[in-house]
């Protein structure tokens, strides 16, 4: 893969690996903007928590949660978007895949939440941290008093030192309701928390260029300078019974964050660790560096 180059433009891919690569004063700039990120949003997908069979992975989770401990450990703002309930709750009764109707889908939401909270919750615990819960449907944020006490719950809870875990309230949300991934929800809670950071924790090592798992001589790109539709086409959602999101909701959370200046970060969750790494200013997985504003396709478009 080729250096990284000194000139960007809006929407452009920067190749290049390894920390001494990193010659854009606007990338160097991220990171140190990243190590000193007093708020942080970490999500967690389903494949990354769970095993194929929807049992929770408790090796991963338990690093996650020490990783995470120790980010409040350095008096940060933690926030852990959590996805998953649907399906350990499949896993409690037994299934093998995502029922099709919505009061199933909700009803294995709620047994499944439970359990994963247990989970959290003990082992938070154990790490001498105190961690909540919210649970989030859009029309929260879409009403602007809803989204005042939701921030101001969030404010809160930082006050107290508690770690907020967030999902998707799936036992309520219908099709007009739901953000319908946990990558739009994570970017929508770093928006409001004034998160200085999203790190997006996946089954993927970061963005590529075209997709690895059909692709044997895929490309991981470091740095990623503004979403343009180029960069949209060229994603293809992965396969998985258990999530719902792909490479384009990451890329659709990053739009979100781009637009209020907040650093976005794709890496692997099959290491938690990585985001010590990333704390610590490493270059790991793709860093989507923020522009500020709308997208060159958005601003056509208007």
């Amino acid at each position: 893969m080729g250096d990284v180059i000194d000139e960007k433009r809006d929407g452009e891919i920067v190749e290049g690996t390894g920390r001494n690569n990193i010659k854009s004063k606007d990338a160097r700039g991220v990171l140190e903007k990243i190590k000193k990120a007093k708020t942080v949003v970490i999500k967690v997908g389903t494949s990354t928590i769970t095993h194929h069979n929807g049992t929770i992975n408790l090796l991963v989770v338990e690093k996650l949660v020490r990783a995470l401990s120790d980010l409040k450990n350095e008096n940060k703002n933690v926030v852990l978007v959590t996805s998953g309930a649907i399906g350990v709750g499949c896993s409690r009764m037994g299934l093998t895949k995502k029922p099709e109707s919505l009061p199933e889908k909700q009803a294995l939401a709620a047994i499944g939440q439970v359990n994963l909270m247990h989970v959290y919750s003990r082992l938070f615990s154990e790490y001498g941290q105190i961690a909540s819960q919210i649970l989030l449907t859009k029309d929260v944020i879409e009403d602007d008093e809803r989204k005042l006490n939701a921030i101001n719950t969030f404010n809160t809870l930082f006050k107290y030192g508690s770690i907020p875990i967030v999902n998707e309230n799936d036992t309520v949300a219908t099709e007009e309701i739901e953000f319908g991934d946990n990558d739009t929800l994570s970017a929508v809670v770093a928006v409001l928390v004034k998160a200085d950071l999203l790190i997006l924790l996946s089954d993927i090592d970061g963005l590529y260029d075209k997709n690895p798992r059909r692709h044997s001589d895929a490309k991981l790109i470091p740095i990623v300078y503004g979403i343009t539709r180029q960069i949209e086409q060229n994603c293809q959602n992965t396969d998985n019974s258990f999530g719902t999101g792909g490479m384009i909701t990451k890329l659709a959370a990053a739009k979100i964050c781009n637009s209020h200046g907040i650093p976005m970060v794709i890496a692997n969750g099959d290491n938690p660790y990585n985001i010590c790494r990333i704390i610590n200013g490493e270059l790991v997985g793709t860093i989507f560096v923020p522009r500020g504003g709308e997208d060159e396709d958005e601003r056509s478009a208007g």
